[in-house]
């Protein structure tokens, strides 16, 4: 019996193909103990497995995750596609912002990409041209292609996959599977033949797993499109926002959370459109609703 080490590429009907580090595809099962410890490995995940030659292998660990999603169900992504409508639906800053900040703080990188650029007139556009330009200074890439998925848009983004694992993300309709299909023509077919393949037992299998796009991999199925929980406390929102956070230094008091201190550097790169207004009341919204989100001990239900 040999020991590999490799990363999961495939999850289907119990069965995970993980690529080893020189380069084989090895099929193999998670032992029972998993199950027992309430652990289910992952695409993504990096594991140290046993395989006996020409037999199926066993997954013997599950390396430590940088982060993982639950839709769909994947481990140590690099970056997040966030895939961005501006029309049917409308644009929305709180929702793009619910996303970055989600993304924060799993710890993943996020590319926004504008869809249904198209559908803009000119005037619209000259708008989200500068709202594109705020989300730069804020410090995140942005593409803006004038038609959704114009090809030298395509090549710009197929640069950023380039030894990455990423996710694609979004609103729905916003075309995250419109995107991945740009990006991978024949992916279409392939998840199609999966689909029938899958639907004809009595008992239909979700696979996952990640497409080679270049030098990149990519998940094969968007991901999550509600993003309603922040899990961190109130008083560290900020470090989630990258350009709030940049200037958050310069703040009088060290524990300035930019709402009511005084000489609060925050306010006043608001002010002078260093921080775009928008940015800033999304702060605020999410502040209060994680704060309302707070247990009060002191007070008792009248009922009991």
């Amino acid at each position: 019996m040999t020991t590999f080490h490799g990363q999961i590429h495939l999850s289907l009907a119990g069965f995970f193909d993980v690529l080893t580090d020189d380069g084989q595809m090895k099929r193999t099962r998670a032992r029972g103990n998993f199950r027992k410890r309430g652990m289910t490995p992952l695409v993504g995940d990096f594991v140290e497995f046993s395989a006996e030659t020409g037999q199926e292998g066993y997954i013997l660990a599950i390396d430590r995750r940088r982060n993982s999603l639950v839709r769909p169900p994947i481990a140590n992504i690099d970056q997040a596609i966030l895939v961005t409508a501006v029309k049917m639906p409308d644009f929305s800053d709180n929702l793009l912002d619910r996303q970055l900040v989600t993304l924060e703080s799993d710890g993943i990188e996020p590319i926004i990409y504008f869809t249904k650029t198209d559908l803009l007139t000119s005037d619209e556009f000259q708008e989200l041209e500068r709202v594109a330009i705020g989300y730069r200074n804020s410090g995140y890439e942005v593409i803006l292609p004038e038609k959704a998925f114009a090809e030298n848009s395509l090549a710009q983004l197929q640069t950023m996959l380039d030894h990455k694992f990423s996710v694609v993300m979004g609103q729905t309709g916003a075309g995250k599977s419109t995107l991945l299909n740009h990006l991978v023509p024949e992916l279409e077919l392939k998840t199609d033949e999966v689909s029938q393949a899958l639907s004809r037992g009595k008992h239909t299998t979700r696979q996952v797993s990640m497409m080679a796009v270049g030098a990149g991999w990519v998940a094969d199925t968007p991901g999550f499109s509600t993003f309603e929980v922040f899990n961190m406390p109130a008083r560290e929102l900020s470090h989630y926002f990258r350009d709030i956070s940049a200037f958050a230094q310069h703040c009088r008091f060290r524990g300035c959370v930019h709402l009511n201190e005084p000489d609060c550097a925050v306010k006043q790169a608001v002010v002078q459109g260093e921080i775009m207004q928008s940015r800033y009341d999304n702060y605020k919204l999410f502040y209060d609703l994680i704060e309302g989100r707070r247990p009060v001990y002191n007070k008792h239900d009248k009922k009991h």
